[in-house]
């Protein structure tokens, strides 16, 4: 086929299908926009009957997947291509790309019912599989968590279907479970009052339930006493370290032993350490971190109007503002304590 030949082909095309084309484009544009409004009335749909984030994105994915495959195939009926063959090899071709990642359907799958059961939601703190932390997102492969090290951990979402998952933030309260290791001529009541005191005196620890301390355990050259109190779920950690440190620090001041193994070396003649920095340590400067605000995605200035959007860009612009000045205040004063110190 010669060129000509072949650019006659296209002329005849277009000028015996105009209205065909004209049609086509006609509904790519407003299809276009029927999808933009139908996501947009879904997700202030969701967010109005306060639907979990992570359900509302999973959600929008699939449906703006499936119409957009319905417009394809609208366009292409239109354009007179047989969808009747094409709906049956595109079901083929699911067919066996199904067989073939058996294991990604798996997870797919998982996530759907992860986000149709809500067992847990963004925020919350969960253990599974040996691996704890808050949960950060939930798409249609994985679930991630943030770790208390600030590590993140990826899990695919047929491992958090098929194993057991502790939500640790499922209540508003929480339990505080702690033990205390004594020496056995301690004074048993002494030791129960002198805890119980201290996890009343935190402003954290409920009241109801009641704090409790109970003897547990009798070991080999130790008894353990057992507190138990509850706190806010928010309250966990600062509960728990003020226990622990109070709770220490009571019981010493209260003449009660906490025995403990120790090995005792005896050294006539001190060796001689070399130190590789006989100045010591300075004062240095902290090192300045932005913390900015993450960028909106897609969909979220899909969701904002004109005027959100306006106040978003003016938010923005003046923090990138004060952050170049803080930066340059840094280093003015970086270069003033260097020329003192010089001096």
């Amino acid at each position: 086929m010669t060129w000509e030949s072949f650019w006659q082909t296209i002329v005849d095309y277009f000028s015996t299908n105009v209205w065909n084309i004209v049609t086509f484009f006609s509904v790519l544009v407003i299809g276009f926009i029927v999808i933009k409004i139908i996501m947009m009335v879904v997700r202030r749909v969701m967010r109005a009957r306060k639907v979990d984030e992570m359900a509302i994105r999973f959600a929008a994915a699939i449906l703006r997947f499936a119409l957009w495959l319905l417009l394809i195939l609208i366009l292409l009926s239109i354009l007179g291509v047989p969808v009747n063959g094409i709906t049956t090899a595109f079901s083929a071709a699911v067919l066996s790309i199904g067989v073939a990642l058996k294991d990604f359907l798996s997870n797919v799958a998982s996530g759907i019912i992860l986000i149709g059961s809500r067992k847990y939601k963004t925020g919350d703190y969960i253990q599974v599989s040996g691996v704890e932390g808050s949960v950060i997102d939930i798409n249609f492969l994985f679930t991630t968590l943030k770790t208390p090290n600030s590590t993140q951990v990826t899990l695919p979402n047929s491992t958090m279907v098929n194993s057991p998952v502790t939500n640790l933030g499922a209540y508003p309260i929480r339990r505080i479970a702690i033990t205390f290791t004594v020496a056995y001529e301690s004074d048993t009541k002494l030791v129960r009052e002198t805890l119980l005191h201290v996890m009343n005196s935190c402003p954290l620890v409920l009241e109801d339930p009641a704090p409790a301390c109970n003897l547990k355990n009798l070991g080999e050259s130790s008894i353990d006493f057992f507190c138990t109190c509850f706190c806010d779920n928010a309250d966990y950690w600062d509960t728990y370290y003020y226990i622990m440190d109070h709770g220490f620090d009571e019981c010493k001041r209260q003449g009660i032993v906490f025995p403990f193994k120790q090995i005792e070396l005896t050294n006539k003649q001190p060796v001689p350490m070399p130190i590789a920095y006989p100045k010591g340590l300075e004062d240095a400067p902290k090192k300045t971190r932005k913390k900015g605000k993450e960028k909106l995605t897609v969909d979220d200035w899909e969701d904002l109007s004109f005027l959100e959007m306006t106040v978003k860009l003016k938010e923005q612009a003046a923090y990138e503002k004060k952050t170049r000045e803080e930066e340059k205040q840094r280093k003015e004063a970086s270069k003033k304590n260097a020329s003192s110190k010089k001096k």
